[in-house]
């Protein structure tokens, strides 16, 4: 072990400089704990659950299945104000996990969230009655949340000449921001910290980093985190886009989504979860689980430039804020699952950025996931990610599908287009996540 001959140590209000005085009081006492938290900021940090559900699949293995065969599913939603619109719409059995009444008084996005919950610490092996519940935290990203539910009050009131008396009792714990999360608190029991991160359509993505970020300062030891979204029971999302015109359109609804495509026409607006079990990697191989990969890289940045349109710039700073954190360069990328949404401009700017940081590599395939299930928004960077993992082990990278006619301006090396690509091996998957007033957000998994 190396000698460590001088530090500074911040003592409450006070610096203390240490010069290698053997004399030198309080050392003895702090040297372990100073230490420990270097130790632990440096902690390396692990997958070893997934729970998900989304338009094409409720566990991972399915969902992983449809993305190998090509097979999306969107169907038409009958909306207030719209009549049938296409969307991405889940269907899993919220009953599997809680009671008729719990499900009639909480929302859709709790449901979802508490779903992939319990899937996610199932997959794991993780028995909560053999963990302190106040060192578990729950981080959810969100796109938004509270106005779906008062979109619907409002409906639900016209009905009745806007006679408040029918407006439901349960408003108020629906709507607060802290919702999904808190939802899942309590059907759970977790006693540790849970918040929602608002952060548009980079959400999944920080609910991941924030867990990590908790973990290595060691206020929890096991995070339930990813994302979730219930943008579907709004009528005001799909008509918010379509005023934009950003809300695709074709007679098949299942080839609407078209990243990179020459005819592209807009989003196609889908509800699904995704979050995951993380832990210290010591904590993992000590009850020797199951692990998926490890985060080794992620970064958060804002554009500072425009409400709606992306910045390429501020995009491909964010990509090598979290290649530099890795210790990567752009060639040691395998996998790159991009955030590309279907609309006319932002794929292109994507696109721009990913030319400017990766040059052409024979080993870097590129891939889109919206393509199957439209956007899911707050879940979309944790469901897309969660797509690719299992390419550690096949060797296969999925397609992005619905590219009849390649845009010239979205063309990327290695595209892997329409049909799954088998390779050699993969090792590292990068995941892009961008949203709305300009946040963007990566994440970087390695195969352990």
């Amino acid at each position: 072990m190396e000698k460590i001959s001088a530090f500074v140590l911040d003592q409450g209000d006070k610096f203390l400089h240490y010069d290698g005085a053997e004399n030198f009081p309080f050392v003895q006492r702090n040297i372990f704990l100073y230490l420990e938290i270097v130790h632990t900021l440096e902690e390396r940090i692990v997958i070893t659950g997934v729970g998900l559900t989304a338009p094409n699949g409720n566990t991972l293995s399915e969902f992983r299945y449809n993305l190998l065969e090509g097979r999306a599913r969107i169907q038409a939603l009958d909306l207030h104000y719209m009549g049938n619109t296409p969307a991405g719409v889940c269907d899993f059995d919220p009953t599997r996990h809680q009671s008729r009444k719990a499900i009639k008084n909480g929302t859709r996005a709790g449901s979802i969230g508490i779903y992939c919950a319990h899937e996610a610490l199932q997959d794991a092996g993780i028995v909560l009655s053999d963990c302190d519940p106040s060192r578990i935290g729950v981080y959810v990203g969100i796109t938004e949340h509270g106005n779906v539910e008062t979109a619907n009050e409002f409906y639900n009131i016209s009905l009745f000449q806007y006679d408040t008396r029918y407006w439901s009792h349960h408003h108020n714990p629906r709507t607060v921001a802290n919702n999904p999360a808190g939802e899942i608190t309590i059907n759970l029991g977790i006693t540790g910290p849970h918040y929602t991160l608002g952060a548009a359509c980079a959400a999944g993505n920080i609910g991941l980093i924030q867990a990590l970020q908790m973990l290595r300062l060691g206020e929890v030891d096991l995070a339930i985190a990813g994302g979730v979204s219930e943008s579907i029971r709004s009528f005001g999302i799909f008509a918010g886009f379509k005023s934009e015109g950003a809300l695709g359109h074709r007679e098949n609804p299942n080839e609407i989504s078209r990243p990179f495509d020459r005819d592209r026409n807009g989003i196609v607006v889908s509800e699904g979860g995704c979050l995951y079990t993380l832990e210290r990697f010591s904590d993992a191989k000590r009850r020797n689980a199951k692990i998926y990969g490890e985060i080794v890289g992620y970064a958060i940045n804002s554009d500072a430039s425009d409400a709606v349109l992306p910045n390429p710039k501020r995009q491909a700073e964010c990509i090598r804020a979290a290649l530099q954190k890795a210790h990567l360069n752009p060639q040691d990328i395998d996998i790159i699952n991009t955030h590309a949404t279907s609309t006319p401009l932002g794929d292109v700017q994507e696109c721009v950025a990913l030319r400017e940081v990766f040059p052409k590599n024979p080993r870097t395939y590129i891939n889109n996931t919206k393509s199957f299930i439209g956007h899911t928004m707050g879940a979309a960077g944790a469901l897309e990610l969660a797509g690719n993992l299992h390419a550690f082990e096949d060797h296969c990278v999925h397609a992005t599908i619905n590219v009849d006619h390649l845009d010239p301006q979205c063309e990327l090396p290695n595209l892997v287009c329409n049909e799954a690509r088998s390779v050699a091996d993969i090792r590292t998957i990068l995941n892009t996540s961008f949203g709305m007033l300009g946040i963007n957000s990566v994440v970087i998994v390695r195969k352990i």
